[in-house]
């Protein structure tokens, strides 16, 4: 039997909380026992420049030590990266692709001219509502467990406390659990 390694790449700016979403989601299946791997891939390492990270989970051991080649879903943060970054190089058929967008996934399917499973959530606007800032990274997290639940929403609000608690205070944490909760309740698909 073959070993099921999840594998998720996330495509965004460097600010906008690519490499932190993907290690909260890392901590957070390591909380509930699975095996992680998280890493960024940057480029010129500046706010603002293109970057990639990367997340494996699996129930066993991970004996792969490479980028993501195949990921079973691609979260794109920055909207502005289609047509700049091929974001669906190596998906198979079975790959999910997630876009923060308010457009609609049929619109966004077209402009990637994609034709598997597809979902936006509008993660800017939410985070602009919730946190007063522009870092969607918490409410696509919350959509990505709505499309591939490989770690139970509850973690994720967990290391969310657990992470930002004595960082930022109670109030912060409580903005972006809301965030978390938007994302995993307004994705669409």
């Amino acid at each position: 039997m073959t070993q099921k390694i999840f594998e998720v790449r996330f495509h965004g700016r460097g600010g906008q909380g690519a490499k932190t979403a993907s290690q909260f989601l890392a901590e957070a299946a390591l909380d509930e026992g699975k095996y992680i791997q998280a890493f960024p891939e940057y480029g010129p390492e500046r706010t603002g420049a293109p970057m990639r990270a990367f997340v494996r989970i699996s129930d066993e051991p991970i004996r792969i030590h490479s980028g993501v080649e195949h990921p079973d879903l691609v979260l794109v943060i920055d909207p502005s990266l289609i047509g700049i970054v091929d974001v669906t190089e190596g998906l198979t058929d079975a790959g999910i692709v997630m876009v923060n967008s308010p457009k609609s996934p049929q619109e966004i399917g077209a402009q990637l001219k994609f034709t598997g499973k597809l979902y936006t959530i509008d993660a800017t606007t939410i985070a602009l509502q919730e946190l007063g800032k522009n870092i969607p990274n918490t409410c696509v997290l919350g959509a990505l467990l709505k499309v591939l639940p490989i770690v139970k929403i509850d973690a994720m609000k967990k290391q969310m406390e657990h992470k930002f608690g004595k960082k930022f205070g109670e109030a912060m944490v409580q903005k972006n659990l809301k965030a978390i909760q938007r994302g995993f309740d307004e994705v669409k698909g």
